[in-house]
Protein backbone atom coordinates (compact mmCIF):
# COMPACT_ATOMS: atom_id res chain seq x y z
CA UNK A 1 0.00 0.00 0.00
CA UNK A 2 2.84 2.35 0.88
CA UNK A 3 4.44 1.66 -2.50
CA UNK A 4 1.28 2.74 -4.35
CA UNK A 5 0.87 5.91 -2.29
CA UNK A 6 4.46 6.94 -2.99
CA UNK A 7 3.98 6.33 -6.73
CA UNK A 8 0.74 8.32 -6.80
CA UNK A 9 2.42 11.17 -4.92
CA UNK A 10 5.37 11.17 -7.33
CA UNK A 11 3.06 11.31 -10.36
CA UNK A 12 1.00 14.11 -8.79
CA UNK A 13 4.11 16.20 -8.04
CA UNK A 14 5.44 15.65 -11.58
CA UNK A 15 2.12 16.88 -13.00
CA UNK A 16 2.20 19.95 -10.74
CA UNK A 17 5.68 20.85 -12.02
CA UNK A 18 4.62 20.22 -15.62
CA UNK A 19 1.42 22.27 -15.39
CA UNK A 20 3.14 25.16 -13.61
CA UNK A 21 5.38 25.70 -16.64
CA UNK A 22 2.57 25.76 -19.25
CA UNK A 23 1.40 29.01 -20.82
CA UNK A 24 -2.02 29.26 -22.45
CA UNK A 25 -4.71 31.66 -23.68
CA UNK A 26 -8.16 31.99 -22.22
CA UNK A 27 -10.67 33.68 -24.53
CA UNK A 28 -14.04 34.78 -23.16
CA UNK A 29 -17.08 36.12 -25.00
CA UNK A 30 -19.47 38.39 -23.11
CA UNK A 31 -22.91 39.50 -24.28
CA UNK A 32 -23.80 42.41 -22.06
CA UNK A 33 -22.58 41.47 -18.60
CA UNK A 34 -23.05 37.72 -19.03
CA UNK A 35 -20.33 35.24 -19.94
CA UNK A 36 -21.59 33.32 -22.97
CA UNK A 37 -18.59 31.28 -24.12
CA UNK A 38 -15.10 30.44 -22.95
CA UNK A 39 -12.30 28.78 -24.89
CA UNK A 40 -8.91 27.51 -23.84
CA UNK A 41 -7.94 26.32 -27.31
CA UNK A 42 -8.69 28.31 -30.47
CA UNK A 43 -11.13 31.14 -31.02
CA UNK A 44 -14.28 31.59 -29.01
CA UNK A 45 -17.63 31.40 -30.81
CA UNK A 46 -19.53 34.67 -30.86
CA UNK A 47 -23.26 35.23 -30.56
CA UNK A 48 -23.34 37.24 -33.84
CA UNK A 49 -23.41 34.06 -35.93
CA UNK A 50 -27.22 34.22 -36.19
CA UNK A 51 -28.31 36.61 -38.94
CA UNK A 52 -31.79 38.04 -39.29
CA UNK A 53 -33.48 37.87 -42.69
CA UNK A 54 -35.09 41.27 -42.42
CA UNK A 55 -33.79 43.58 -45.11
CA UNK A 56 -35.60 46.65 -43.81
CA UNK A 57 -32.67 48.35 -42.18
CA UNK A 58 -29.05 47.47 -42.65
CA UNK A 59 -27.67 50.09 -40.31
CA UNK A 60 -24.58 49.22 -38.36
CA UNK A 61 -25.25 49.34 -34.66
CA UNK A 62 -22.62 49.11 -31.98
CA UNK A 63 -22.53 45.60 -30.58
CA UNK A 64 -23.16 44.97 -26.92
CA UNK A 65 -20.92 41.90 -27.13
CA UNK A 66 -17.24 41.96 -26.37
CA UNK A 67 -14.39 39.47 -26.52
CA UNK A 68 -11.78 39.26 -23.79
CA UNK A 69 -8.50 37.38 -24.18
CA UNK A 70 -6.11 36.66 -21.33
CA UNK A 71 -2.65 35.18 -21.67
CA UNK A 72 -1.65 33.14 -18.63
CA UNK A 73 2.11 32.80 -18.55
CA UNK A 74 3.71 29.89 -16.73
CA UNK A 75 7.01 29.81 -14.97
CA UNK A 76 10.08 29.97 -17.13
CA UNK A 77 12.65 29.37 -14.41
CA UNK A 78 12.33 26.53 -11.93
CA UNK A 79 14.54 26.85 -8.90
CA UNK A 80 16.18 23.72 -7.67
CA UNK A 81 16.65 23.40 -3.95
CA UNK A 82 20.22 23.31 -2.85
CA UNK A 83 21.40 20.06 -1.33
CA UNK A 84 23.86 20.26 1.51
CA UNK A 85 27.10 18.47 1.02
CA UNK A 86 27.20 15.41 3.23
CA UNK A 87 30.39 15.36 5.23
CA UNK A 88 32.14 12.41 6.79
CA UNK A 89 31.41 13.61 10.33
CA UNK A 90 27.66 13.78 9.64
CA UNK A 91 27.68 10.21 8.34
CA UNK A 92 29.67 8.96 11.33
CA UNK A 93 27.29 10.73 13.74
CA UNK A 94 24.21 9.24 12.07
CA UNK A 95 25.64 5.71 12.02
CA UNK A 96 26.81 5.92 15.63
CA UNK A 97 23.44 7.16 16.88
CA UNK A 98 21.62 4.42 14.94
CA UNK A 99 23.84 1.70 16.39
CA UNK A 100 23.56 3.15 19.90
CA UNK A 101 19.76 3.22 19.89
CA UNK A 102 19.52 -0.21 18.29
CA UNK A 103 21.75 -1.69 21.00
CA UNK A 104 19.92 0.23 23.72
CA UNK A 105 16.55 -1.34 22.97
CA UNK A 106 17.61 -4.76 21.69
CA UNK A 107 19.01 -5.95 25.05
CA UNK A 108 15.74 -5.59 26.91
CA UNK A 109 14.57 -8.89 28.34
CA UNK A 110 11.16 -10.09 27.46
CA UNK A 111 9.03 -9.92 30.56
CA UNK A 112 7.40 -13.10 31.73
CA UNK A 113 3.64 -12.81 32.19
CA UNK A 114 2.56 -15.60 34.57
CA UNK A 115 -1.17 -15.29 33.92
CA UNK A 116 -0.97 -15.09 30.14
CA UNK A 117 -2.37 -18.58 29.55
CA UNK A 118 -4.54 -18.76 32.69
CA UNK A 119 -8.15 -19.68 32.00
CA UNK A 120 -10.48 -18.81 34.90
CA UNK A 121 -13.06 -21.37 35.98
CA UNK A 122 -16.56 -21.08 34.60
CA UNK A 123 -19.15 -19.52 36.90
CA UNK A 124 -22.35 -21.50 37.14
CA UNK A 125 -23.88 -19.42 39.91
CA UNK A 126 -23.38 -15.85 41.02
CA UNK A 127 -22.21 -16.44 44.61
CA UNK A 128 -23.04 -12.92 45.85
CA UNK A 129 -26.61 -13.13 44.65
CA UNK A 130 -26.97 -16.71 45.81
CA UNK A 131 -26.00 -15.86 49.41
CA UNK A 132 -27.44 -12.32 49.21
CA UNK A 133 -24.16 -10.74 50.34
CA UNK A 134 -23.49 -7.33 48.78
CA UNK A 135 -20.73 -4.81 49.39
CA UNK A 136 -22.17 -1.46 50.36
Amino acid sequence: MKKYISKITAIFLALVVLLSTFSFNVEKHFCGDFLVAISYVGNVASCNDVEEDSCESKTIEPSCCKDDAEFLKGQTQIQKSSVEKVTFTKVITAVASYIYYKQLFSNLEKQFVPHKFYVPPKLFFDIQVLHEVFII
